[in-house]
């Protein structure tokens, strides 16, 4: 896992500066502490950075990226992990194919020399983001993994393409523009994101499983945007009925043990993240099996019981003997982060999780640990959310009488009463746009379609004029693949928009690869592997939610080696607690508001009303609010104090300054020759 940054020039004849790629390579060295590299092909107007984080080969001169062909025809720099890259490179050695490294990033550009890009794909398994420059097709493609694990932003500025791994690396180059548009600053108030946008004028992200292609001709840069993979959920009338639930249970565990055999190799240790979910004990579970010694388990405790799983997570460490770290939070540490946390998740966040987590990375990393497997992807491939569930009653289920709906309704919203106005919403919210394109709307994108009507008195003027009549449920709705839902269950509905909006949104953002990259720590989602995807959405709904159980199939793959507790209990949605259920956590929010909601910082960021934040707050503490909804606003404030946060450090700040200082703190530059 690194970090990758570059620009590709409008016209061939302009050279680009190396050290300001340095400098882009600088701002996220917090990705790749342990070496960087530039590469720039000034006659052709591309240069390429990388900051190095050593795990696959840590000879630091040998697998130094950029990659440069021998030819000088194909430059390439990547970020992320290919597994099987050893049955790969071993096969491509006995063709004849020279490798000048032991690093799994070689293959990349070896298959991409022998076959081209097309027929490279297929063969990459992990979570990855690269850029490769073709001098021959005077080409650039940029390409993300199949569920968006890693990060690949892009803008377009008047003197070329700039592509980083992180919104700073773009910002780091003075030619970028950083303003927050009205329609980002809608969504990151109402939490959900639109597929492949951002916050910020022009900058976008290359979408998982997408190929961005751009071609130079003429002096202009042509883009387009193509789908290389896709999560493909069979259609109702082409299910295998014949195959038996134990034949599913069996390719299940089967899937899921190689995916995570595969993550385990390394060239430095490997631990487990532990939350005491299934997920996490699956993983744990399956590593201590395949592992001749104990693995190191990371478990993060909340203060607050209701919110605290760390007692199952220390069972399973001990009946898989690992050696468990528990590191347990109170309300001052998280909101005492918020702020260093935000500069890493460059958006805004509903709940105080991503801080926790960005503090269990910072501590594995001052253990010495560097990657950690973790459960990621569960819940998405097996329906685990509690709205799944309550997609799979209302519009899943079409023998269920009316009276049963209601009944799975009650009992639903009473076992997630702490989530609702999070993970549930509190009353039913329809969208038309949706509705058109799914054929209901999604209960996971529901607690945030609730919190739209509060965006508009939340804005400053200029920006609400500017939203009038906007419908981010339209827009969502518009960037989802209209063939991949047609004819689908409504489980494999709701999954697939989950995947595609909060998935790669949240759960690999602001809780996975930016929190955990912060402190240079690499987490490998082993149920993200395509492979077990393409065995998980063989299994028919009715096994992925049989009744009131969540995941039964995974349960019943895992069950050997799960706790008895946790393998009868019902789904815990994990988060850390909100705001106003722990005083000190609240007073720790209010220091916060005090500084970034003030009336002159509110004024100086022209962003939001004064008169809406404060009514906001008033209503939340009125007596009459109800909890849900006091979870809901505890959100929307989150995103109140992050989009102050985010503009105060990347629009007020002077980022390629910063980026400058970084690099000369660190004593990264170009050698002056001679």
């Amino acid at each position: 896992m690194c970090g990758i940054g570059g620009v590709f020039s409008t016209h061939s004849e302009q050279r680009v500066d190396q050290q300001l790629l340095v400098n882009m390579a600088a701002i996220q060295a917090h990705r790749g502490p342990d070496g960087f590299g530039v590469q720039s092909l000034a006659e052709v107007g591309v240069g390429f950075c990388h900051a190095r984080l050593s795990i696959i080969d840590l000879d630091g001169n040998r697998a130094r990226q950029p990659f440069l062909s021998e030819d000088n025809q194909v430059l390439m720099a990547h970020n992320g992990e290919f597994y099987d890259f050893q049955r790969i490179r071993a096969d491509l050695t006995a063709q004849g194919v020279r490798f000048t490294s032991k690093s799994d990033s070689e293959i990349l550009l070896r298959l991409y020399q022998r076959q081209g890009l097309e027929q490279t794909l297929p063969l990459l398994r992990g979570e990855f983001a690269f850029a490769l420059y073709d001098r021959k097709q005077d080409c650039l493609y940029l390409v993300r993994d199949r569920f968006g694990v890693k990060p690949q932003y892009w803008t377009l500025t008047p003197e070329g393409l700039v592509f980083g791994s992180e919104l700073k690396v773009l910002f780091a180059h003075p030619a970028v523009e950083r303003r927050f548009t009205s329609e980002g600053l809608f969504h990151q108030l109402m939490q959900t994101m639109v597929p492949g946008s951002t916050a910020f004028a022009g900058v976008y992200q290359v979408q998982p499983g997408h190929i961005l292609k751009v071609q130079r001709r003429n002096g202009s840069l042509d883009i387009s945007d193509s789908t290389y993979w896709d999560i493909n959920f069979p259609r109702m009338d082409e299910r295998d009925s014949t195959r038996l639930e134990a034949d599913h249970v069996s390719a299940v565990r089967s899937a899921l043990l190689e995916a995570v055999e595969l993550r385990m190799v390394a060239d430095v240790p490997v631990g487990c993240y532990l939350s005491g979910g299934i997920d996490s004990c699956s993983i744990l579970g399956l590593a201590s099996a395949v592992s001749q010694g104990p693995v190191k388990a990371f478990t993060i405790g909340f203060d607050d019981v209701r919110y605290d799983e760390s007692p199952i997570a220390q069972q399973m460490a001990e009946a898989t003997g690992a050696q468990q770290d528990l590191m347990r939070l109170s309300g001052n540490e998280l909101y005492g982060h918020m702020a260093q946390t935000l500069w890493h998740t460059e958006r805004t966040i509903y709940n105080t999780l991503a801080v926790a987590k960005f503090l269990m990375s910072r501590h594995v990393n001052s253990v010495d640990y560097k990657v950690v497997m973790t459960g990621e992807g569960s819940d998405e491939l097996f329906g685990g959310y509690p709205a799944f569930r309550r997609d799979m009653f209302l519009h899943g289920l079409d023998d269920l009488p009316q009276q049963e709906r209601e009944a799975c309704e009650g009992l639903l919203q009473e076992s997630n009463s702490l989530v609702q106005g999070a993970m549930l919403p509190a009353a039913q919210v329809d969208d038309p746009d949706l509705d058109a394109v799914v054929g209901f709307t999604p209960s996971c994108l529901q607690p945030w379609l609730a919190c739209v009507p509060l965006v508009p008195d939340l804005l400053a003027e200029h920006h609400r004029l500017a939203v009038e009549g906007y419908s981010p449920g339209k827009a969502i709705a518009a960037q989802l693949d209209r063939d991949q839902l047609e004819g689908r269950h409504a489980l494999d509905k709701a999954q697939y928009v989950w995947i595609k909006t909060m998935l790669e949104g949240q759960i690999l953002t602001w809780g996975g690869d930016r929190v955990d990259m912060a402190n240079s720590m690499e987490a490998r989602p082993a149920f993200l592997d395509h492979h077990l995807a393409a065995v998980a959405v063989q299994v028919p709904p009715e096994l992925r939610i049989k009744g009131k159980t969540e995941k039964y199939v995974l349960r019943e793959a895992m069950a050997g080696l799960l706790p008895e507790v946790l393998y009868k209990r019902e789904k815990f949605a994990f988060m850390a607690p909100p705001a106003h259920t722990e005083p000190e956590k609240w007073a720790q929010m209010q220091s916060l508001a005090a500084e970034y909601l003030s009336d002159e910082a509110i004024d100086a960021a022209g962003l939001l009303s004064k008169n809406g934040v404060r009514a906001l707050f008033d209503r939340h503490d009125s007596p009459e609010t109800t909890e849900a909804d006091r979870v809901q606003m505890d959100a929307v404030i989150n995103h109140l104090l992050g989009v102050q946060m985010l503009h105060r450090m990347f629009v007020a700040a002077d980022v390629p300054q910063q980026a400058r200082q970084e690099a000369e703190r660190l004593g990264w530059r170009i050698p002056v020759e001679a």
